[in-house]
């Protein structure tokens, strides 16, 4: 009885160390972007982002801009604070790159992509 309660205590001990060595795999370090989650993916501001904006910015946390005077939006904080475009969102965006249409958010629609953009900025 006792070498089975040995070989029970054995197999929980290993049983967490793996557990751990799993969970020191998933940690990053502060500097790394994180990664995007689920939830953000599937915001409505991301969907607001890709219908009106896509075309030109980089919308995610990865690639290029299709449009080389659109900067992607991971990047916006590096610029100003990304809850500055808010007013400009709602009254409609007139400036920007040159081939920028001007647009025009409601209430509920600027606060849902400022959300999204606050979720992907690069830190």
């Amino acid at each position: 009885m006792a070498g089975h309660i040995l070989k029970l205590q054995a197999v929980g001990v290993a049983a967490v160390l793996a557990g751990l060595a799993l969970l020191a795999g998933c940690s990053r370090e502060p500097t790394e972007a994180p990664a995007q989650t689920d939830a953000a993916a599937t915001m409505p501001g991301r969907q607001i982002a890709e219908n009106l904006c896509a075309g030109c910015h980089a919308i995610g946390l990865e690639g290029e801009s299709p449009h080389a005077d659109a900067p992607p939006f991971r990047t916006l904080s590096e610029r100003y604070p990304v809850r500055l475009l808010e007013e400009a969102l709602a009254e409609g965006i007139a400036v920007g790159h040159e081939d920028m249409p001007e647009f025009q958010l409601e209430a509920d629609q600027v606060e849902q992509l400022i959300q999204y953009l606050e979720s992907i900025q690069e830190k």
